[in-house]
């Protein structure tokens, strides 16, 4: 019997259509990591239609890819795969992820393609993916809220304006500081004075120290009462983490170093966690492995995000239930997201009972 080949659709005799629109979205307060400042994002909106059913999905632009994957260049990735896309159907997962893999160069391509994909199919069994998957949504934990690097006034102020628009559970301070590690300590010091009692505090270094810096670090932020430490060292310098997973009291988790399920492998002995981006996997069905990967290693799963709006992150929310650590903020400190879904509860961000993301234009 032939098989049919891997560019040719198995299941419909009506090809899908498949759209792109660009959105910018504006912050309300513009974010300072190591790296630099974002003021907005000129994001991508990805519709797939078939059988009267349509998924979203969505693509944001970022930096940590080699090259970087800006807005022009996961445009044109996704407009030259689409007229060969459009043969399949969205029931044709494994053809279209190995079409995807081959074709799709970049992360944030593949996951709008990903995203819509899954949209559609709950969609079109009328459940949502949190139920498709069989989670619980009393195990999401509270997400945090993210602070940037700037000066102790600015860092308090932030701290505040976060409190004024939602209960605030968790915090992440953005550390690794052009100025170095005094001025670190002095801003986290100064937002933990207004910050609520209880807060859960972490940082992230987003690859601004060194080596003697984040053992400095270490001991000194594990007196302030922090959690843990995000991306202490730069990519690419993932041999000296197990520097640090010997010496510091707080667990490593990495960002930057890890893309995909395959990067886990290597750092499971060196790091205590991971955070999953959608943008840096490639969509929801690879964060699964991620996450099936990372707890066979024994690591922790922390979920995080870009410049990402409410769809992004209300797909990453239905994952929520596996996590050990939330950072799904970014479309709280938007001015014009063009999306709504998940919503807070408690300082936790929900998915709703709509089928699919359960995303709907605000």
């Amino acid at each position: 019997m032939d098989l049919p080949t891997q560019s040719t659709p198995s299941h419909s005799p009506s090809p899908m259509q498949i759209h792109l629109e660009t959105y910018t979205v504006h912050k309300r307060v513009p974010l300072t990591i190591s790296r630099g400042t974002t003021a907005s994002s000129q994001n991508i909106w990805l519709q797939i239609e078939h059988q009267g059913v349509t998924g979203w999905g969505e693509a944001s632009p970022f930096s940590v890819s080699t090259p970087p994957q800006s807005t022009e260049a996961i445009l044109a990735d996704l407009q030259a795969a689409i007229p060969h896309l459009q043969a399949f159907s969205p029931l044709d997962r494994q053809q279209i992820e190995a079409f995807a893999n081959q074709h799709l160069h970049l992360s944030a391509a593949r996951t709008a393609l990903d995203l819509a994909l899954h949209d559609w199919l709950g969609k079109w069994t009328g459940l949502p993916l949190w139920q498709l998957w069989g989670l619980d949504r009393q195990r999401i934990v509270p997400t945090s809220v993210t602070i940037g690097i700037g000066t102790p006034a600015a860092a308090q102020q932030r701290m505040q304006a976060w409190m004024a628009q939602l209960e605030v559970q968790a915090v992440k301070v953005k550390l690794g500081s052009p100025e170095g590690i005094a001025a670190d300590r002095a801003m986290l010091e100064a937002v933990q004075q207004v910050a609520p009692s209880g807060a859960k505090f972490s940082v992230d270094a987003n690859g601004g120290w060194s080596v003697a810096d984040a053992l400095q670090m270490g001991q000194w932020l594990a007196d302030q009462g922090v959690t843990y430490i995000e991306q202490p060292l730069p990519r690419g310098q993932e041999a000296d983490l197990h520097i640090l997973y010997t010496q510091s009291p707080l667990p490593i988790f990495v960002d930057e170093s890890c893309f995909t399920s395959q990067d886990i492998p290597r750092l499971a002995d060196r790091v205590h966690g991971i955070n999953i981006k959608l943008m840096k996997s490639g969509g929801l069905a690879e964060a699964l492995r991620m996450v099936h990967t990372a707890k066979a290693c024994g690591l922790q799963i922390m979920l995080g995000c870009y410049s990402d709006s409410t769809l992004a992150n209300t797909a990453a929310a239905h994952l929520g239930a596996f996590a050990d650590h939330l950072d799904l903020d970014s479309h709280l400190n938007l001015q014009d997201d063009p999306f709504v879904g998940a919503t807070l509860q408690n300082g936790c961000l929900v998915p709703n009972d709509l089928p699919g993301l359960g995303v709907q234009r605000a």
